[in-house]
This record gives structure tokens, sequence and C-alpha cells, in this order.
């Protein structure tokens, strides 16, 4: 027979199995955990606090992200690459109080580390995303009009639904 899982109150998932003439079988004496996905490790390149703040916090509380550090400029995210940081996933905007998202795009794709990079700016044009992409973007989303986007792709990876980078266009 199938099991049904359901949710309680307390995080975990009850198993129950249908009694033959209609009347759920009684629950198990304890109830089985929930699968938790590991957290989408990430560092984020964002010269402005206020945005930093804003996106750590709503994609901590709706992505399952935690974050493993901050850059506020080029010359920063650089050396945390070279350093051999290590995340899952690379935010970066492309204008910085000092250099370029684009050399820190530039930079990561010279390490070879496997992790994801998406850039998010209020510039998201045509000729950005293609340069972007030329050098190792996965995605570039719009700040203004595509941050409920970027949420969703940071969940698809840290609940394993997605499984490439081309999987989440």
């Amino acid at each position: 027979m199938a099991y049904i899982t359901m949710p309680s109150d307390n995080g975990t998932m009850e198993a129950r199995m249908p009694d033959p003439v209609g009347e759920r079988a009684p629950l198990p004496s304890k109830p089985m955990p929930c699968a938790q996905m590991s957290p989408l490790r990430t560092f984020i390149v964002e010269d402005n606090k206020v945005i930093y703040e804003n996106l750590v916090s709503t994609l901590e509380e709706l992505a399952n992200v935690e974050m493993v550090g901050h850059a506020r400029d080029e010359a920063a995210a650089v050396q945390w690459l070279q350093g051999g940081g290590s995340c899952d996933l690379m935010i970066i905007d492309i204008f910085l109080t000092s250099g370029s998202g684009l050399g820190v795009l530039k930079a990561a794709q010279t390490t070879h580390l496997p992790m994801r990079r998406v850039v998010l700016t209020n510039y998201a044009t045509a000729d950005i995303r293609q340069r972007c992409a030329a050098l190792g973007a996965d995605r570039v989303f719009d700040k203004s009009s595509e941050l409920e986007d970027l949420i969703t792709y940071c969940s698809r990876i840290s609940d394993g639904t997605a499984t490439s980078p081309a999987g989440l266009q």
C-alpha cells in the first residue's frame, strides 16, 4: 500500500497508511524528520549597504540562503576569490564604488571555482546581459523588476529542483 506523508505542527513529516476500509491507520509513535536541504552558500558583491542588508534578509528568509561573505568593491571580491573563497553562488552588482562587477566576473571565470555567478544590477540592458554572459554569468537580474526571479532562482538551486544553470532560464 502507498504511504501518505503529511506535515505536522512541529516541522516533521508524519507517515500514515490508508486502511483498506477507508480509515487512516494510527500514526507511528515517532514522526519522521523532514528532509532539510543545505543552505545555498552565497557571496555578495554589492557596494550599497541598504541594498545589501535588504537582499540578505530577503534571501535568507525566502530562499534558504546562507551568507558566506561580502565585498563592496572589485578588489575585495577578487582577493576573496584568489584566496580560495568557496561558495555555491556569487551575486554581483555591476557598478561598484571601486572597480566593476565585470572585473569580478572575469576573475571568477579565471579561478575555475565551481560556483554559479549571477549579476543583480539596475542596468540590465541587452549589452550588459551579453557582456556578463560572455564572462561566465549564469543569469542577469534587474534590481528594479526581477527580484522575484532571483529569489526563485536561489530557491530552485537550494531545494535541488535545478540541475544546471541552463535549466534555470
